[in-house]
């Protein structure tokens, strides 16, 4: 069933983010078995200019994405998350168009992102939006558990 969502910009630090972002990071720590699983620096509410959530009609929180700026005309897709309960339904898809018309409206040519082995599904995922597969850049070069991926934006 596909889900009709808005998605809009919404402060780092809200309540709605800050849940969404926390069970990003739980279900990652499951997967990956421990909570060291994300070189480089954390994302936070300086370094990720973008952030934005999806919501049901009826308000609800379910799923949210950031954009971090790289310079060079290039940004970085950071805690793309989806519920659960609303896998499979657009709502991942509304918020990574989202997140590339933000892109493109502040000029940037690229995006790129970080997922991991133990996360196949966002992989082909982001095959099936048009990403692809690239060799590990920045702090993810030499990380045997990440998967980097790009998309030039028309």
């Amino acid at each position: 069933m596909i889900r009709t969502v808005s998605v809009d910009r919404e402060p780092w630090e809200s309540a709605d983010a800050t849940r969404l972002c926390a069970a990003q990071r739980a279900e990652l720590d499951a997967r990956y078995g421990n909570d060291d699983h994300e070189p480089g620096e954390p994302p936070t509410g300086e370094t990720v200019s973008v952030f934005l959530v999806a919501r049901d009609a009826d308000g609800t929180a379910l799923g949210c994405g950031g954009l971090r700026f790289l310079g060079d005309r290039e940004a970085e897709v950071k805690r793309m998350y989806v519920d659960p309960s609303a896998r499979g339904t657009g709502v991942a898809t509304a918020i990574l168009r989202a997140l590339e018309d933000a892109a493109r409206a502040a000029g940037v040519r690229t995006l790129l992102l970080e997922t991991g082995t133990a996360q196949p599904d966002a992989m082909r995922f982001y095959e099936r939006e048009g990403y692809r597969r690239i060799p590990n850049f920045g702090v993810y070069q030499g990380e045997p558990l990440s998967v980097c991926y790009a998309r030039d934006l028309p």
